[in-house]
């Protein structure tokens, strides 16, 4: 009996053996075909078709990329933003600028006559009008490099235009009436706010996909408080509280520059005896007393014109050939913390000396403005000799660099119709897409619940608590 149970000891033992020899043999027979199918393959996996993955580039080590099936066109085209603009009435837009309608439609035909801008101060805060006959031309403009086309059906739309001329609305028709609590400014204001609420696309939306221009600081000053969703295309934020007007919700866009374009500037360093020039008002309320410190400061220094001007009394040819003629131009902040000089020194290629703590400038995810503008804090700036030290300390070739970047960012700032590529009408419309997602994402979480009904506010987004009772 224990002579069989040693053999069959011996014999399971003998099995075992064998089993781990053949599992071995198999072991290495898989590893030997999987090294001979990686090398064939020139290190690319096979599980996967490589057909269904049409972005994959075919690449081997030490050998040129080589892709057997070339797409037709190399890169996607640019995103063009679908805007569809409200057919307000006239009143709101191009009769503001003395433009009458002739029965028949609310627009201008601008294939046949544009209607001009007021001039002067007027035109600095013209964004609307630009951006609004950007669209008009989409519709029969073929040229390419359009960021933005008009469509008529809100439901294909990005965003929507509200065309209100609200700058030139505030500088017109702002005054009180003789006898009366109103203006003309207030009125339009009112039936904008009506109107807007009442309209679908609104409701459809609480309004965060509406986007409306309030360039000059004081313009829209009654309505914003209703129509604080939308996304606000402004000058700076220096008159609004963060729950109402920020970056992360509005565009800031430039101002158009009053000062024309130093075409075909051939100065330098040498060829631009003023060293720092500021031209404007000295005694400014709110944050304004910054330039009145400053002046007391460079009164003495000979090479600085610090001087108060206005656009009368032949003050823009004056502050052209200043900022001209001088290396560097002040930008200090006023009643706001942004002006329209800044681009007036921009497209004289006079290098910026920006003294303004809170402003915020356009395209800045573009644009790097280290490389063509001095920054200095005002704290510092009020320091005696700080600033002109700064200004002296910078040599030739450094102010070089900044002054032949000024003439490659120039074009960013200019309005024009028709627009071209990458000028400031192009670039607002660029800023205003890269918005978007970030709305339909709040506008797709919105209709989580949509099948229970409507949420109880029209509007569907709670009010700020600073304007809350």
């Amino acid at each position: 009996m224990a002579e069989r149970i040693g053999g069959s000891s011996n014999s399971i033992g003998l099995l075992s053996w064998k089993s781990l020899i053949a599992l071995v043999s198999l072991a290495l027979t898989v590893f030997m075909l999987s090294l001979s199918l990686l090398l064939n393959t020139g290190g690319r996996y096979q599980f996967i078709d490589q057909n269904l993955l049409p972005h994959l580039k075919h690449y081997t080590p030490n050998s040129p990329v080589i892709n057997p099936n070339p797409p037709l066109i190399d890169h996607e085209p640019e995103a063009t933003l679908k805007v569809f603009m409200y057919d307000l009435p006239s009143e709101f837009h191009f009769e503001l600028l003395d433009w009458k309608p002739d029965g028949h439609t609310n627009w201008p035909d601008i294939r046949l006559k544009v209607p001009e801008y007021p001039g002067g101060l007027n035109a600095q805060h013209s964004v609307a009008y630009w951006l609004t006959l950007d669209l008009l031309a989409s519709e029969f403009d073929n040229a390419g490099g359009l960021n933005a086309i008009r469509v008529h059906n809100s439901s294909e739309a990005d965003v929507i235009f509200v065309p209100f001329f609200s700058s030139i609305c505030f500088n017109r028709f702002s005054r009180l009436n003789p006898h009366q609590n109103t203006n003309k400014n207030k009125e339009l204001q009112k039936k904008l706010v009506k109107y807007l609420t009442g309209q679908p696309e609104w409701q459809r939306s609480g309004g965060i996909d509406h986007v409306i221009v309030a360039h000059h600081p004081n313009s829209l000053l009654d309505a914003r408080m209703q129509l604080w969703p939308a996304m606000f295309i402004l000058s700076d934020f220096g008159r609004y509280p963060p729950t109402i007007a920020n970056i992360n919700k509005d565009v800031i866009a430039p101002y158009k520059h009053i000062i024309k374009s130093y075409v075909n500037d051939s100065s330098g360093f040498d060829s631009r005896p003023m060293l720092l020039f500021f031209q404007g008002a000295i005694y400014r309320k709110d944050g304004g007393f910054v330039r009145q410190e400053i002046f007391y400061l460079l009164q003495k220094e000979k090479d600085v014109h610090f001087a108060f001007g206005s656009v009368q009394k032949q003050g823009i040819p004056s502050a052209t050939k200043g900022m001209q003629s001088s290396k560097f131009c002040l930008n200090i902040a006023g009643d706001t913390p942004s002006s329209n000089r800044l681009f007036d020194a921009i497209v004289s290629h006079c290098v910026p000396v920006i003294i303004s703590d809170d402003i915020e400038l356009p395209f800045e995810d573009v644009l790097d403005y280290s490389e063509f503008c001095v920054f200095i804090r005002t704290s510092d700036a009020l320091k005696d000799k700080f600033l002109i030290n700064v200004i002296r300390g910078i040599s030739r070739d450094e102010w070089t660099k900044k002054w032949e970047k000024l003439k490659e960012v120039e074009h960013f700032f200019e309005y024009q119709y028709p627009s071209k590529k990458s000028d400031a009408v192009q670039m607002i419309w660029q800023s205003v897409a890269k918005k978007v997602p970030v709305i339909k994402r709040k506008l797709n979480a919105g209709r989580r619940f949509s099948r229970f009904g409507k949420p109880a506010s029209k509007l569907g987004f709670p009010l700020p608590r600073n304007f809350m009772s």
